[in-house]
């Protein structure tokens, strides 16, 4: 049942003409004292890029969404970000496999200094899983844009390669991890973090090809 109301929000999504209905997608609320809200400019921007350039019908307004909610099962697709410290408790953590069990999608962008929490947390929510990393070749970067050495580079931190894992059920990818890139700095208004037209654009063009993946599955 959940897997075929994910389907409808999918194709409401892409069928932005269809009596103007619109798929909502959403930020995570997590605890543990890390900036969960940090890039509040962030998903906006990537709806109004992807609604321009893929066609899509997404509510302009993303929601915020706890990582316990049964509401989670609304959102095909969640984003989580932030610098700090985060804690899911055991339920979380069970909600939080049912969602992407039932077909949904969390992309977590490391806002630089969330990497050893999210890892440790997201051993709560598959113990029996690993990250692996994702290869240039992977669809997620050749949908509309061709992205040929994988996730770019959009902000320094600490000078490491831009890297992309991914979490999979069976062949799904359920989860994607973005580290060192910063993807969400490169979504966010131009005035916050002063990046060239060229970065933002990159960044932006990333994020539509993870919508647009997400979508397609």
């Amino acid at each position: 049942m959940r897997t075929q109301i994910f389907l409808l929000f999918l194709v409401m999504a892409l069928a932005g003409t269809a009596q103007n209905s619109s798929v909502k997608i959403a930020l995570l609320k997590y605890n543990g004292g890390g900036d969960w809200y940090s890039d509040p400019t962030a998903l906006p921007n990537l709806i109004e890029y992807c609604n321009k350039n893929l066609g899509t019908n997404i509510n302009p307004e993303p929601s915020t969404i706890e990582v316990g909610s049964p509401e989670i099962f609304n959102f095909p697709y969640v984003e989580m970000t932030g610098h700090g410290n985060i804690i899911f408790s055991e339920s979380e953590a069970m909600n939080l496999r049912a969602y992407m069990e039932a077909g949904g999608f969390l992309h977590a962008d490391d806002n630089y200094g969330m990497d050893e929490y999210f890892r440790r947390e997201m051993k709560k929510v598959f113990p029996e899983k690993e990250f692996v990393e994702l290869p240039p070749s992977h669809p997620i970067f050749h949908q509309k844009y061709d992205f040929d050495q994988g996730v770019p580079k959009i902000h320094e931190h600490d000078n490491k390669p831009p890297q992309a894992f991914g979490l999979f059920i069976e062949d799904r990818l359920v989860c994607l991890y973005t580290y060192e890139t910063d993807l969400g700095d490169g979504w966010e208004d131009e005035d916050v973090h002063n990046d060239p037209a060229d970065l933002r654009e990159k960044a932006l063009k990333m994020g539509a090809n993870i919508i647009s993946f997400v979508f397609a599955q």
